[in-house]
């Protein structure tokens, strides 16, 4: 049976609601059997839709048991029913109409609307869930105030939460009881949040600006009470952050934080009452790393930030997603910039951004960060949408200035508060603040696709003279195939030969402006000539990564060398190193290919040495410098990947390294190593990162000390950074007899703990040693698995598709096939997740004949099944598209 195309829906074809909803009372009556929901819905129509328009509301399994026009029942022949919307027509223009409905959280597998997770109930609205509640407007658009009240058994579910402040509360008899709250500010009904369980909770408080006392309260199951704190300590700091840097300061009584286990997403931003994957909130040093540490630091920010940029102000439509998403980011990675490392916050986003977005820039998903059209919304949460809509705000910051961009942020949530607006609203209060005319720039809201800046050089020594010639292109994407020039800042510095950075004069000015310049290309070709340079000098393009776009310049080895050993800019010191490293494993991939003999550059052993001694290095930013590219970096710059020869290239790179400086690892590793107590100052994080990288390298090269000493640290560490660091390093080694025994511990010591699991699981998934795809059928079946659970499908069939780079993509096409199969069958469960777990196989043309053509029957076979959700149709369809 084949699956009919869902519809398109696109962009151009916006119009306001027909009708507008004023107010919304919800009354929920929760059973174990189903829940009982009664809605109130005070509405008029719209002055901006003329015309006597028919009501549709958005509808979707549910059962309708009563429906009230102003108090007047009515009969089934006063309405259309379909299984996705309840129509009414010639109504008044103003009237309230009453609904009651009965649905099953408990068999909401989807986990979108109201679905129970652990006993729990709670909700997941964004985007398109309420309908999945009752009959309601469900668009952005249309945002009222909302009075929500919860009855429930009182020893199943004694805390009763939803937005807003608590106004009242009490007992029903029966052993039921109720509560109920009332949100003063509008908003639309993707920002309604509701959970009902037993839970415990952890408060704190915090003091705005203004002086007010707001009341912050964790919940949790009562197992994970010992694991807020640092949530807690995360939300204060973004709270007094937002203060001091945007001038927003927090508007109810109250917020609170939900832990939940079954989640689509990592967390959601209802109004005040905020919903997260209890991945992205649980912590305790004996069961989280360093990394969910900050993970949690960062998430804990985005979703806080989004009380303004996002829920004060809104989107008009889901294709303006990145104006609260994009936003947002940019707001949560300068946010955990100015808390930690600025210089390796941008290394760890742009690593993303060149590895993941430039990927679905490059694949058939490809879209602009404003989107054009789509069939489903849930298939448009991208990279593309969150990360380089960012970038897009980060380049308004750059170009404006940081008091400009202030003085734009304040005009835009005063002159939008209590409005759904446009990605065009952002950047013209930008506009209006700066007085910087951003037209041009506006195509990167269009255009889809990822920039390439073509750069040359050329030094006139009888002038003095230095020139910059650049050129952009960009590729054509689906629905676009010719591109207009973009407004793209270069930032650009310019060593001299003893790599000290020179003052920067262009043509035409007086004085010189500093040692960084952001130059703004906005033709095809432009020539930008600097004056006064003594000597020849080495060029650092685009300092702190200043435009996602992708920069070609003929950097030989010594160059790269001579800037990774002297930029002053972190980033790009970073960023030459990688790219020496790049150029030699590149090069081992194309003599291997030729059938030439190995070289191994003793350049790059060379500056792995002098980083190995240098002790001045900010230890956080040497651990980043020291680790090589990744085999998905490697796999997207290639033209036609080969996984396998990739693989064996870096592998060899890494061995060479790690056997030459072998005696450098060991005494690196034994200085950063610390036996005694545990602390988690951002120093600290710092020389675990350092001694783990080490670790990797010496047991890479079947260093025997080296695996002791991953032995002693797994099992005498009394964190769970250095504990998971020691099993990875372990399960990714050759050391066979070694790696079943940490892999059984690890599992005896965890098996209680979800989150810790999850680790388990992923860790072998990924390993080119362990993670054959027997073992993962075998993890499949594991009681620690369930295929219902968001977090296990991602840690073990998301990690072994998308960071296996040998068993995944084994010559057989097996892995494929596994894959393909997996998502048919959680599709009937879980669309948003098996659409999302199915990108792998989408990115098929990237890879060699052989291996593509194996991808692309699996893709295939997977259309042809049949009825497949909106979700996975959309994709599979796009994905199989000339």
């Amino acid at each position: 049976m084949t699956t009919p195309a869902p519809t398109t829906i696109f962009l151009k074809d916006y119009l306001p609601p027909a009708f507008l909803i004023d107010a919304t009372d919800l009354d929920f009556h929760l059973f174990e059997e189903g829940a009982l929901v009664r809605s109130q819905l005070r509405m008029r129509r719209n002055p901006e839709r003329a015309g006597n328009h028919p009501l549709e509301l958005a509808g979707l399994e549910l059962e309708l048991r009563r429906l009230l026009l102003d108090g007047r029942e009515l009969g089934a022949n006063d309405y259309e029913l379909t299984p996705e919307k309840l129509v009414l027509r010639d109504l008044p223009d103003q009237f309230e109409l009453q609904c009651e409905t009965w649905i099953k959280p408990q068999e909401n597998s989807c986990l979108e609307g109201l679905y129970k997770s652990s006993g729990m109930f709670c909700t997941q609205c964004e985007a398109e869930g309420f309908r999945r509640i009752t009959y309601y407007l469900d668009r952005p658009d249309v945002m009222a105030c909302f009075r929500t009240r919860i009855e429930a058994d009182q020893a199943l579910y004694p805390v009763l939460l939803s937005n807003g402040n608590e106004v009242e509360r009490g007992e029903l008899g029966n052993g039921r009881h109720y509560v109920v709250w009332e949100d003063p500010f509008k908003k639309p009904c993707y920002l309604f949040a509701l959970v009902a369980g037993d839970l415990r909770w952890q408060d704190d408080q915090f003091v705005t600006q203004s002086g007010r006392e707001v009341l912050l309260r964790i919940f949790v199951e009562p197992a994970n009470l010992d694991k807020c704190q640092h949530a807690l300590d995360s939300l204060k700091k973004s709270m007094r952050w937002d203060e001091e840097v945007y001038g927003r300061e927090y508007d109810l009584d109250i917020f609170m934080i939900v832990a939940v286990n079954d989640f689509n997403m990592g967390a959601m931003e209802n109004k005040g009452l905020n919903i997260f994957n209890s991945s992205c909130v649980l912590a305790k040093p004996e069961t989280a790393t360093d990394g969910a540490y900050q993970r949690i630091e960062s998430i804990v920010a985005h979703e806080y930030f989004h009380n303004w940029s996002g829920n004060r102000v809104t989107c008009r439509d889901w294709f303006q997603l990145s104006l609260k998403e994009g936003f947002t980011v940019f707001r949560d990675s300068e946010f955990s910039a100015d808390v930690g490392s600025r210089t390796v916050k941008r290394i760890e986003d742009v690593t993303v951004l060149r590895t993941a977005q430039f990927a679905e820039d490059a694949g058939p998903m490809a879209h602009p960060v404003r989107p054009d059209s789509y069939m489903e919304i849930s298939n448009f949460y991208t990279l593309t949408v969150y990360e380089k809509g960012a970038e897009v705000v980060r380049m308004i910051h750059q170009l404006l200035g940081p008091d400009a961009f202030r003085r734009g942020s304040d005009l835009y949530f005063e002159r939008h508060d209590g409005q759904a607006v446009t990605c065009d609203d952002f950047v013209q209060a930008m506009e209006d603040a700066s007085g910087r005319d951003l037209g041009q720039f506006r195509l990167w809201y269009s255009q889809a696709g990822t920039p390439t800046v073509e750069v040359s050089d050329a030094y006139d020594e009888t002038r003095r003279q230095y020139s910059l010639t650049m050129r952009q292109s960009c590729a054509p994407s689906p629905g676009q195939p010719s591109k207009q020039p973009m407004l793209i800042p270069v930032a650009v510095g310019l060593l001299n030969a003893s790599g000290q950075d020179l003052p920067l004069r262009l043509q035409g000015e007086v004085n010189a402006d500093g040692t960084t310049r952001v130059l703004e290309l906005s033709e095809r070709e432009q020539t930008f000539v600097f004056e006064d340079v003594a000597e020849r000098p080495v060029p650092s393009l685009l300092r702190q990564f200043s435009a996602p776009v992708r920069l070609r310049f003929a950097y030989d080895r010594d160059q790269l060398l001579f800037l990774m050993q002297h930029d002053s800019d972190g980033f790009n010191r970073w960023d030459a190193g990688q790219k020496l490293a790049l150029d030699i494993i590149q090069s081992r991939v194309e003599r291997a290919r030729a059938g030439q003999p190995l070289q191994f550059d003793e350049r790059l052993s060379q500056a792995y040495r002098t980083l190995l001694r240098d002790d001045n290095l900010d230890p956080a930013l040497l651990a980043k410098m020291l680790e090589l590219p990744s085999v998905s970096y490697l796999v997207e710059l290639a033209d036609s990947a080969d996984p396998e020869v990739i693989v064996t290239a870096r592998q060899w790179v890494q061995g060479e390294l790690a056997r030459q400086l072998r005696d450098e690892w060991i005494r690196l590793y034994l200085a950063n190593h610390d036996a005694g107590s545990y602390s988690r100052s951002f120093e600290a994080m710092a020389r675990r990162a350092v001694k783990n990288v080490c670790l990797h390298y010496l047991l890479a090269a079947g260093d025997e000390e080296g695996l002791g000493h991953a032995l002693r640290q797994f099992q005498q560490a009394n964190n769970m950074t250095d504990e998971a660091a020691a099993f990875a390093a372990v399960v990714h080694s050759g050391f066979s007899s070694a790696r079943d025994q940490v892999i059984n511990q690890f599992y005896e010591k965890w098996q209680q703990d979800p989150l810790v699991i999850d680790q388990w699981l992923s860790v072998q998934a990924a390993s080119y040693e362990a993670g054959d795809l027997a073992r993962i059928r075998q993890l499949r079946e594991h009681p620690a698995f369930t295929l219902r659970n968001p977090n296990k499908v991602r840690a073990l069939i998301g990690v072994f598709a998308g960071q296996n780079w040998v068993h995944f993509h084994w010559a057989d096409g097996s892995g494929y096939e596994f894959l393909a199969d997996a998502v048919l069958e959680l599709d009937r469960i879980n669309p948003q997740i098996s659409a999302r777990l199915l990108t792998p196989l989408t990115r098929w043309r990237k890879f060699e004949t052989r291996r593509a053509q194996l991808m692309r029957e699996q893709l295939e076979r997977v259309r042809a099944a049949g009825n497949l959700s909106r979700d996975l149709y959309e994709v599979v369809a796009k994905s199989l598209a000339d």
